[in-house]
């Protein structure tokens, strides 16, 4: 799937630039819905080894939930690791994963944060205006933010608030397990980001897309690992 050539799209920066370019991206962020009816949902994440990083994304059917085809990749990691700067390390290994798929995906889940960023300017914000897709940013922690516990039944939510913004909603999934924190990404509120997560939790606290994408990049890693090994 193609994506959108714009000084977005550059992350052969030093740190102060790549600061200076995310002041760009919130005035980006749509923050509305600007999505029909999704049938098809991508769960997109990354698996880091030393300077090498490896990227998954698997799309599935939406809201089945059935496996559609799966892609990945690697490559070395140019961008030094910096709180906050994530996207510029992650993005471009993402971005040759994305382009591997024959079809675009209606709605894609990342394994990070969107709004809830210090800059408003996260993974999946960024990710989602380059690739001018809805995206959920749906995280396992707190990057910025307090929120009291939300009730323990699944569905259960309270409010991410930084200072008196309200960046994002801690979510329970399951039934007495800690929640993740969505967030919007791009062109999804952040009432219908929640409901979309929740229809693609299936009993376990991360979201079926993320957490199969998970899994398999970080088997992907292992395997990779081992083939050098046996290689020297």
């Amino acid at each position: 799937m193609p994506y959108k050539a714009s000084s977005l799209a550059r992350f052969d920066l030093p740190p102060s630039e790549a600061r200076r370019l995310q002041e760009q991206i919130p005035p980006l962020v749509v923050r509305r819905n600007q999505l029909g009816k999704p049938q098809t949902v991508a769960g997109a994440d990354i698996s880091l080894e030393e300077k090498t990083g490896y990227a998954a994304v698997i799309l599935y059917s939406f809201p089945e939930l059935t496996e559609i085809e799966r892609v990945w990749c690697s490559g070395q990691l140019r961008f030094p690791y910096v709180p906050g700067l994530l996207a510029f390390r992650e993005i471009p290994l993402l971005l040759e994963a994305f382009a591997k798929l024959r079809r675009r995906p209606d709605l894609i889940l990342a394994d990070a944060h969107g709004w809830a960023h210090p800059r408003r300017a996260g993974l999946a914000c960024h990710l989602g205006i380059v690739l001018d897709t809805p995206t959920i940013g749906c995280a396992k922690s707190v990057l910025i933010g307090k929120y009291e516990m939300p009730a323990a039944r699944s569905g259960s939510t309270s409010p991410l608030r930084d200072g008196t913004e309200k960046i994002g909603v801690a979510l329970r999934t399951r039934t007495g397990v800690r929640p993740v924190f969505v967030s919007c990404g791009h062109r999804v509120s952040l009432p219908t980001a929640v409901r979309l997560t929740l229809a693609c939790s299936d009993g376990y606290r991360i979201p079926k897309p993320l957490r199969e994408a998970d899994r398999w990049v970080k088997q992907i890693r292992i395997s990779r690992g081992v083939e050098k090994i046996q290689t020297l």
